[in-house]
């Protein structure tokens, strides 16, 4: 297939560089250029880093008592999604600044459609997405990644081509030299299995992934290998969501890599794919009802559960709780387990919800505002202007403060 020459569509990607590491850097101006690490809701797990953190060999997903021993310098805090959603909300209201039509993709990234942008700025596309980053970093104090190119999977491939802080703009006629220095691994969709699979008939790039005859994409890959070969051409076939679907459900599930019967192991998974769907919910402004847990036996045999909320939330307090009650349920000491995930349905818009009868979403939503408002005075005034009355400080190592409000620690 020919590749296309020409800007015939225009499509940036924006990706913000460790972003929930970052988030804490940004609110915490004494961490800049420390290693950190962001913790999942029982503090088992490591599900975020910094560039820092990941150079002294820290990965997401490891057990924080082998990150400890790894990297005991590491700032390691507990996560807070009330203040990434904030901040996520603020990337993406800049973004709107410079395109009306963008697609939301998760909490830290953003599709913009950039046709007529050009014009309307009077800007390369080069000086605008340079433009875009330097905004978002002076407003927020966290780095983004920029790439453009013709097609929504091009441009995600060009923001991850010059990472962290950079930006890379793939014209039609610079798409074939771009995707020749990529492994066929890079491209999104394309997984560990799926790569292995392309490498046995000698698909090493993505270039020769793109230049691959039709039969046997289709044999390899179906329609999904199709669509991004058409995606890697340069013709654009997976449109921008700019209205996205309320989703039926929403699913946060993954192999754990090995086979286990260890419970605090198997719970440290759970505890992270929670987390990643809380992500999503507060990214889209979506709120669950109902959530569905499951555990992988090692025979491939899914035991599962449903769990009904009291109410409409993207509370990770509630959702983890009500995840921790269905593991509870689920684990038998003895058996191995290869996998687990959750799956929240009964999903509505956060604009749309009615309070619950005895009033506790007014009253997350209260004590969000509240410690948005303690946020701003302590970053105008210092850290220790201003605390809530039942919070903890927890100290590190290194003798700074942290504050771990209530409203996230699970019980």
């Amino acid at each position: 297939m020919k590749m296309v020459s020409n800007w015939s569509n225009a499509i940036a990607h924006v990706d913000c560089d460790a972003f929930y590491a970052s988030c804490e850097a940004a609110r915490h101006p004494e961490l800049k250029g420390r290693p950190i690490c962001v913790l999942s809701s029982q503090n088992a797990i490591v599900v975020a880093k910094s560039y820092a953190a990941k150079a002294l060999g820290i990965t997401t997903g490891m057990p924080v008592w082998e990150a400890k021993k790894l990297a005991p310098q590491v700032v390691y805090l507990a996560a807070d999604f009330r203040y990434y959603g904030q901040v996520s909300n603020k990337v993406f209201s800049i973004l709107r600044r410079y395109s009306p039509d963008i697609e939301i993709y998760s909490i830290d990234e953003a599709f913009m459609d950039m046709n007529g942008i050009r014009i309307l700025w009077r800007k390369s596309f080069q000086q605008l997405a340079d433009d875009i980053r330097l905004t978002i970093c002076r407003e927020t104090g966290i780095t983004v990644s920029v790439g453009i190119s013709n097609t929504r999977t091009l441009a995600k491939l060009a923001s991850e081509a010059n990472k962290p802080d950079g930006t890379m703009i793939v014209p039609g006629k610079g798409i074939e030299s771009f995707l020749s220095e990529l492994p066929v691994a890079a491209i999104p969709g394309i997984g560990r299995n799926r790569a292995a699979l392309l490498q046995k008939f000698k698909i090493h790039t993505s270039l020769q992934f793109a230049q691959l005859e039709d039969g046997l994409m289709h044999r390899l890959l179906g329609r999904h290998g199709m669509l991004l070969k058409y995606e890697l051409s340069g013709r654009s076939v997976l449109p921008l969501q700019l209205k996205p679907v309320l989703p039926k459900s929403i699913a946060r599930t993954a192999s754990m890599g090995e086979v286990s019967a260890d419970r605090q192991i198997i719970a440290a998974h759970l505890s992270y794919h929670t987390m990643r769907l809380v992500s999503d919910l507060v990214a889209k402004h979506l709120l669950v009802r109902r959530l569905y847990v499951f555990l992988t036996l090692a025979s491939f045999e899914r035991q599962g559960t449903h769990i009904q909320l009291d109410f409409a939330t993207h509370s990770l307090k509630r959702m983890t709780a009500a995840v921790k009650a269905g593991f509870l349920k689920l684990f038998r000491a003895g058996e191995i387990y290869r996998g687990c995930g959750v799956v929240a349905t009964d999903i509505s818009r956060q604009d749309s919800a009615t309070d619950d009868l005895f009033g506790f979403s007014r009253e997350d939503s209260r004590q969000s505002s509240l410690m948005l408002t303690v946020n701003r005075i302590n970053k105008k005034y210092g850290d220790r202007t201003i605390s809530l009355a039942a919070v903890k400080m927890v100290k590190q190592k290194n003798k700074q403060p942290r504050f771990r409000y209530p409203l996230f620690i699970a019980h």
